[in-house]
């Protein structure tokens, strides 16, 4: 099994900034992507960044230029630092990863609980 285990969210004012950390665990043989989504109230769940194993990154138009996604691949932790963060990013954020566990051999997508995060003044 793989675990999924996000940490960072919070309250922060409109303009104000939080990082989203999110480390995966468990029986793990190599995770190739890894991606925050985000749900906000009587939404349907969006994709907001993702990265592959080699750095490529892929953002939510309505995200470019104010979130930035990373990955420590030897740490299999992949983190989402929020600038400029607007009323409408509120939301709670999931950690997916996708890859191969090390016990089967056999790719899986897995998801972390979900952390909340608020933009509000």
């Amino acid at each position: 099994q793989v675990q999924l285990v996000e940490s960072g969210g919070g309250l922060v004012q409109p303009g104000g900034s939080l990082r989203l950390s999110c480390a995966a665990s468990g029986s793990i043989f190599r995770i190739s992507v890894m991606g925050w989504y985000r749900q906000a109230p009587g939404k349907q769940r969006e994709l907001v960044a993702s990265i592959i194993y080699l750095g490529s990154t892929n953002y939510a138009d309505s995200v470019k230029g104010r979130f930035t996604i990373s990955r420590d691949n030897a740490k299999n932790t992949v983190y989402l630092q929020m600038n400029s963060l607007k009323l409408e990013d509120t939301a709670i954020y999931y950690c997916n990863a996708r890859g191969v566990d090390s016990v089967n051999y056999r790719p899986g997508n897995y998801w972390g609980q979900g952390t909340q995060v608020t933009v509000s003044s």
